[in-house]
């Protein structure tokens, strides 16, 4: 499964993509995670649905030293990604 993940709150320049990508590393989940200009951390997850729900969880959890106010969810078409990076 893939889900588009748009994070909303104190997400940038407090560690919350590195937590991110360390947790779906540990979690087997594929995608990436982008500092965007408005403020917001955009994410793709890509793996089992149990995993990749779980970092949906995660981020809602306000990893590192974010504070998250929203997350927006909205499903995709697998593009078979390997591996997890920060953009």
């Amino acid at each position: 499964m893939r889900k588009r993940v748009v994070v909303h709150g104190r997400v940038q320049g407090v560690f919350f993509r590195d937590s991110t990508r360390r947790e779906a590393q540990a979690r087997g989940v594929a995608g990436w995670a982008s500092n965007e200009p408005d403020g917001t951390v955009a994410m793709v997850f890509e793996g089992a649905e149990d995993a990749v729900e779980a970092m949906i969880a995660f981020v809602r959890d306000s990893p590192g030293h974010s504070s998250v106010s929203s997350v927006e969810v909205s499903s995709e078409a697998p593009e078979g990604l390997r591996g997890f990076s920060t953009r």
